[in-house]
């Protein structure tokens, strides 16, 4: 890895779009994962009163397009371009970028999701993120967090490019610290398809936090 780059900087360059190339399903469906996610949160979630979604790494749009067609308005972002225009043709509203730096205003949404991102995320950006995902979020509003899990802390090489890391922590605890945040459910399964498992290495967690409580 080019030392003077971030992981940020790769996947906007390059690496984003072999991501969406390489994991990317010819039938644009929902995965597993996404539709555990629906039918254990968003869907039977009656908190979500304002339907105004952000996914911060939608990919090519297929979780937000779902929620689309019911009735949710939907935007995400994802740092690959090809992910970003297909996301488009589904009449998402996406935009090619990055957690620590959201392109929208202040108080916009009413559920901010984290799609499977995070765990790939630049360490010292955590913050910045946790801080652009509180400003977008408007009070009451819910935080869904998916990614991998680790009760302690993880990092593993990337094995799709050399000197890239992913990590593996709990997530929810870029947010519990703070007084008005408060995490309303957590559940941990396989990443195939959540159910469950022993295996730590295979874990996942989706989690719901609400701020404001």
């Amino acid at each position: 890895m080019d030392a003077k780059k971030s992981q940020k900087e790769i996947f906007i360059e390059s690496e984003g779009d072999q991501y969406y190339l390489r994991n990317k399903n010819p039938v644009a469906g929902l995965s597993a994962v996404q539709k555990r996610l629906l039918d254990e949160v968003i869907d039977s979630e009656r908190d979500f009163e304002d339907k105004s979604v952000l996914e911060i790494g939608c990919g090519r749009g297929t979780l937000l397009k779902h929620l689309m067609e019911s009735g949710f308005r939907v935007s995400g972002v994802d740092p690959s371009t090809l992910a970003v225009k297909e996301a488009k043709g589904f009449g998402v509203d996406a935009r090619v970028g990055t957690a620590d730096q959201l392109p929208f205003d202040d108080d916009s949404f009413g559920v901010v999701v984290f799609g499977f991102c995070l765990y790939l995320c630049d360490r010292k950006d955590l913050f910045k993120i946790a801080a652009e995902a509180d400003r977008v979020l408007k009070e009451d509003g819910c935080i869904i967090i998916l990614d991998f899990y680790h009760s302690g802390y993880s990092e593993n090489d990337y094995h799709h490019w050399v000197g890239l890391k992913s990590y593996k922590m709990d997530y929810t605890r870029l947010f519990t610290w703070h007084p008005h945040i408060t995490l309303m459910k957590h559940r941990i399964g396989s990443h195939q398809d959540f159910s469950r498992t022993d295996l730590r290495d295979d874990w996942i967690a989706i989690s719901v936090l609400k701020k404001g409580v």
